[in-house]
């Protein structure tokens, strides 16, 4: 079962999206305990989510945790998964009032990169972490 979890090409460029993946949403997570009442519990307030004090620090050490996880390329496919829920979860609960009231093109341009986070997490669940990436370690020592 691991071996799945941790199978990988040997891309050398896949470290770019691990990169781009993984210190965005680590970035993000960080300051969702920084500033929280602009980017965590405050933010999950302002857009009516249920216990915004729980949420903020939840999706805060999610955030960190599998950042750090998919900058490492440590189960890296494992690791994607919750990032695309959280990203789903954004996309739903920030946009779908923008598309209501401004349009679909507003809503695109206002998510570009909650889909850019999106596509990046995907696009790590489907290849994994590629040759620079603790899953490729992993593999050639025959975990």
């Amino acid at each position: 079962m691991l071996k799945k979890i941790i199978h990988t090409d040997n891309s050398k460029t896949t470290i770019i999206i691990r990169l781009i993946v993984g210190a965005v949403f680590l970035s993000e997570g960080i300051q969702k305990f920084l500033f929280p009442a602009l980017r965590g519990a405050g933010r999950f307030e302002k857009i009516g989510l249920p216990s915004p004090e729980f949420l903020g620090s939840f999706v805060g050490t999610f955030e960190i945790l599998f950042g750090t996880f998919i900058l490492l390329g440590l189960l890296t496919r494992l690791a994607s998964i919750p990032l695309i829920i959280i990203m789903l979860v954004a996309i739903v609960t920030t946009k779908a009032d923008v598309l209501a009231n401004k349009g679909v093109w507003e809503m695109l341009h206002g998510s570009r990169t909650d889909w850019a986070m999106l596509l990046g997490s995907i696009f790590l669940l489907i290849k994994g972490g590629g040759n620079w990436s603790i899953d490729k370690i992993l593999i050639r020592n025959g975990v």
